[in-house]
């Protein structure tokens, strides 16, 4: 079974013969050809740079041996391309919160196509550059309540308080904004599915700070809207909610084909609960990878058996790559992915 039938089958929960792998955040500063490339331009500058980016996209491919290529780029991409001033510092920076019903109603949802094209000429670029290898190519997007979760603080946070606070005190300005984002975020990953993108991931990193109940109201029906208008007949759509152990239930009612899960959930318990309803993605904390290669091998194994009643599992992280993290380490994770095929061991 080539990686490109090993995935696509795993997100619809048809038969496979051992589950496929790939790692979040897999490009990036753990690699030292990254970081020479990085010299090179700003973060930015990288992502709309379609040569660096390819470049950048496919070295996971060839140093780690991962099984899937996710295009190289940033969530903040496509409200860049809607005119969102934004700033890495080096984290995104946003002079001009967006807080009042005004600014809501100021903002537009462009054709990402002519606004930000050259994301989907990298992923033109790269699905050329895979097709041979018959390695599958994801896409993604932030999800709107994180996107939104960055606009409304003007950055990064620990409680997003203003956040919270425009939740409670003024939910229809939240609601415009997040029904603002839903349109973008479909617009963005339909455009990437039509250039090339044959799985679609949607990230939502800060879903995790919400109540159960809070979540149900402000995300779920977010997620619903995005899984009946994105083609996921031709790409299936990968959920992750960080910190989202707590919402699990809801997450799994979603829409989308597979649930990615942190590595604070259970596997056999997410098994339960899905009742077959969804495949899995994940979930091995990010600083395992720290340990020795057998180490690695037996916590592969265990996710595995743990995942097996599973409609579907695809093998990844709990989260994405730490910057320290050793390359033998994501070496030894994709290696014991494909000794599960051959009975091999570490």
């Amino acid at each position: 079974m080539d990686p490109t039938e090993r995935l696509l089958r795993a997100c619809r929960g048809e038969p496979v013969d051992r589950p496929p792998v790939w790692l979040m955040r897999q490009a990036g500063r753990y690699l030292p050809e990254y970081r020479r490339v990085r010299e090179e331009v700003s973060f930015l500058e990288l992502c709309s740079d379609v040569e660096r980016a390819v470049e950048v996209s496919l070295q996971p491919l060839r140093r780690v041996g991962t099984e899937a290529v996710i295009l190289f780029s940033d969530i903040f991409v496509p409200l860049l391309g809607a005119g969102v001033d934004v700033e890495f510092t080096p984290g995104p920076t946003l002079a001009r919160p967006i807080r009042t019903r005004g600014q809501v109603e100021a903002l537009r949802a462009p054709d990402p196509t002519g606004s930000v094209p050259y994301v989907f000429e990298i992923v033109r670029r790269l699905r050329e550059e895979l097709a041979d290898l018959r390695i599958p190519l994801i896409g993604f997007s932030g999800a709107p309540f994180t996107l939104a979760a960055y606009l409304v603080e003007g950055g990064g946070s620990r409680d997003f308080r203003a956040l919270k606070r425009l939740m409670f005190d003024e939910p229809e300005v939240l609601r415009g904004l997040q029904a603002w984002l839903v349109e973008l975020v479909v617009k963005y990953l339909n455009a990437q599915i039509e250039a090339g993108a044959q799985v679609v991931q949607l990230f939502d990193t800060w879903a995790g700070i919400l109540s159960p109940d809070d979540y149900r109201e402000w995300v779920l029906p977010v997620h619903r809207e995005i899984a009946a208008k994105v083609d996921r007949n031709s790409a299936p759509l990968v959920l992750y909610v960080g910190n989202g152990a707590h919402v699990l239930d809801a997450a799994i009612e979603s829409g989308a084909d597979v649930v990615s899960l942190d590595w604070r959930v259970d596997l056999a318990e997410a098994v339960r609960r899905s009742e077959g309803r969804v495949s899995l993605q994940g979930n091995l904390d990010p600083a395992a990878l720290s340990a020795p290669r057998d180490e690695i091998f037996a916590r592969v194994r265990a996710m595995a058996a743990a995942a097996a009643p599973a409609r579907g599992h695809v093998l990844n992280l709990g989260h994405g790559c730490l910057p320290d993290t050793p390359v033998e380490g994501v070496r030894a994770f994709t290696d014991a992915a494909r000794a599960l095929g051959d009975g091999a061991g570490a």
